[in-house]
């Protein structure tokens, strides 16, 4: 533990405004980073969902001083009990739901949002910690956190580009020619493991699961050569 910041572990009146502008910051600075990125929950978000997270552990300290305080009497005529976690606890479990909601599933097959909502249980936990006193964790799972979702994305990109499985999703003329494609694909030496084909609107379309060959495991020569065929109107790879 860094003796520079003990003064800040008390609860007291200045150890409470550390803690909450600390993870007032570190949640703008993850916020900032997932607006950049056009994502449902940005800046302010996180920000409130930090502050929220450090008054919950404030909270306890507070009620935890009051009941050995001022309302030791009356705890003591009734025989309550206190459990300084449980409102940290129900924190993770309300996030819970939110993040739940962050979760959709959109058009072809797609799961949107997981990183959201994994992204705020992790700045909940977080912020649950600067509440806490634990400042040292704060800092190291900021730089963690804002390492995972900015800087990781690149290189998670590059992974999935080198994988040979791949998923398309082909808009065609007419059903006829869902034949044709599939012979195409074939040709590359590919495996296809599933065709789901989209029978309403038109054109047709419909979402190819298949594996590369490892001779030909480019995503963009296997891009390339179906758009190439006439009766393919466009073409793009699924990443979930």
């Amino acid at each position: 533990m860094l003796p520079i910041l003990d003064p800040f572990r008390t609860f007291s009146f200045p150890g409470m405004i550390f803690r909450l502008l600390l993870a007032l910051l570190c949640g703008g600075v993850i916020g900032y980073g997932r607006s950049k990125n056009g994502c449902a929950a940005g800046l302010r978000t996180y920000m409130l969902i930090s502050l929220g997270s450090v008054l919950a552990v404030l909270l306890t300290l507070y009620e935890n001083e009051m009941i050995q305080g001022a309302w030791s009497e009356a705890v003591a005529a009734v025989g309550g009990k206190f459990d300084a976690s449980r409102l940290a606890s129900q924190t993770i479990t309300g996030i819970g739901f939110l993040g739940t909601g962050m979760i959709l599933k959109v058009a072809h097959q797609q799961v949107k949002g997981l990183t959201t909502a994994t992204g705020l249980l992790a700045t909940v936990c977080m912020s649950l910690a600067a509440g806490a006193g634990f400042y040292e964790c704060v800092i190291l799972v900021l730089m963690l956190i804002v390492l995972t979702l900015n800087v990781m994305v690149p290189l998670e990109f590059l992974f999935k580009r080198r994988l040979r499985n791949i998923t398309l999703n082909v808009e065609f003329d007419t059903l006829e020619h869902l034949e044709s494609i599939t012979a195409l694909i074939e040709e590359q030496n590919a495996k296809v493991f599933d065709i789901d084909v989209e029978v309403s609107g038109s054109p047709a379309s419909a979402i190819f699961v298949l594996q590369m060959s490892r001779d030909n495991s480019s995503h963009s020569a296997m891009l390339s050569s179906v758009a190439e065929l006439e009766c393919v109107n466009s073409v793009q790879e699924l990443i979930s």
